[in-house]
C-alpha cells in the first residue's frame, strides 16, 4: 500500500516493485530497479527517506526515523529480511544482515557488511568496507574482494526481481495435490562459503 501523509506522496520509479503488502508512508523516493518485500514498512511521516536505485528492502523490514531527520539508502544498498533502520545512512552497496538493527545518526560505510543480529548503536560511524558483528556491534575486519563480489552478485538477483515480480507474480487460489512434473528452481547462487569455494578453484 502507497500512502500520502500530509501531503507528501511517496516518489517510486516506474521500474521498481512495491508488494501490494508492504506500506509506504508519505516522503519517500524510491529509484530505479528497487525491491520493497511484503511486510516492509517505509515511514516517512516525520523526515525524508531517499532510496537509491537497486536497493531492496527485503521482507519485514522497518525504516523509519525521528522528527526532523532525513535518511538515503544509498544505491544498491541491500537490507536483509527483518531488519530495522531507525534513522541511520547506509552507504553504497552495503549489506545489512537479517534482524540486525542500525540506530539513528548512525553511518554505515560503502560496501560495508553488517551480520545477522548485529545492532548498531546511534551515532556509530562505520568506515567502509568493515565487516560488522555483535550486540553491541564491533568492526572484526575489513571486507575482502571475494565478500564484496559475493554481495554484490546476490544484490543484482533482487535488482532482476521487480522485473520478474511485475512478469509473474499474482494472487491465486493454491492447488490442492503437488503436480507430478513440478521442478525444483536452479541455483541462482551460493552460499559465502560455496563462492569461496568455487572462486579459489578458478
Amino acid at each position: 500500500m502507497i500512502y500520502s501523509f500530509k501531503g507528501y506522496i511517496p516518489i517510486v520509479d516506474e521500474s521498481s516493485f512495491v508488494h501490494p503488502l508492504a506500506a509506504v508512508t508519505g516522503n519517500v523516493i524510491i529509484g530505479k530497479n528497487c525491491y520493497i518485500g511484503p511486510g516492509a514498512a517505509i515511514r516517512g511521516d516525520w523526515g525524508q527517506i531517499v532510496i537509491e536505485d537497486g536497493v531492496n528492502v527485503q521482507e519485514n523490514c522497518t525504516v523509519h526515523m525521528f522528527p526532523g531527520k532525513s535518511i538515503v539508502l544509498k544505491e544498491s544498498a541491500h537490507i536483509g529480511h527483518g531488519a530495522i533502520i531507525h534513522g541511520a545512512n547506509l552507504g553504497r552497496n552495503c549489506l545489512i544482515g537479517m534482524n540486525s538493527v542500525i540506530m539513528d545518526d548512525s553511518e554505515v560505510g560503502d560496501e560495508s557488511i553488517i551480520g545477522a543480529m548485529a545492532f548498531v548503536p546511534a551515532e556509530m560511524l562505520i568506515p567502509k568496507r568493515s565487516l560488522v558483528v555483535g550486540n553491541p556491534a564491533k568492526i572484526i575486519k575489513e571486507v575482502t574482494d571475494e565478500m564484496i563480489a559475493w554481495k554484490t552478485k546476490g544484490t543484482e538477483l533482487y535488482q532482476q526481481l521487480p522485473k520478474d515480480c511485475k512478469e509473474s507474480l499474482h494472487e491465486v487460489a493454491p492447488l490442492r495435490k503437488i503436480p507430478k512434473d513440478l521442478e525444483m528452481q536452479p541455483s541462482y547462487y551460493s552460499t559465502l562459503k560455496e563462492f569461496f569455494n568455487k572462486t579459489n578453484k578458478h
